[in-house]
């Protein structure tokens, strides 16, 4: 059993750097970060390893976003910087046990998720 809590998002304007954290309670393999905007669908962010050697990121944050762990107090961090209004959404972790260029993609792929936390980004 995995239990997840995002801590970290709030209202920033663009250009600006948030940090998401994610408190990952027991054993996992993989964690990912996820965000869902009003009206869309959930969506791939990044994901890392246990390990920590491994990462994963979609392309609309390749270069802004950094995913990392520390596993000695059990937490992930989505470091996010050059902020931009359609990067407002609700970011989740999700923890999971599947590695790959497409299954660590996939919402479906992951078996636990925490509640969410808001992060708005004014123009």
């Amino acid at each position: 059993q995995v239990q997840l809590v995002e801590s970290g998002g709030r209202l920033v304007q663009a250009g600006d750097s948030l940090r998401l954290s994610c408190a990952a309670s027991g054993r996992w393999y993989v964690v990912g970060w996820f965000r869902q905007a009003p009206g869309k669908e959930r969506e791939f962010v990044a994901a890392i390893k246990w390990s920590g050697d491994s990462t994963y990121y979609a392309d609309s944050v390749k270069g802004r976003f950094t995913i990392s762990r520390n596993n000695a107090n059990n937490m992930v961090y989505l470091q996010m910087n050059s902020l931009k209004p359609e990067d407002t959404a609700v970011y989740y972790c999700a923890a999971g046990t599947s590695w790959g260029d497409y299954a660590t993609r996939r919402a479906s792929m992951y078996d636990y998720w925490g509640q969410g936390t808001q992060v708005t980004v004014s123009s």
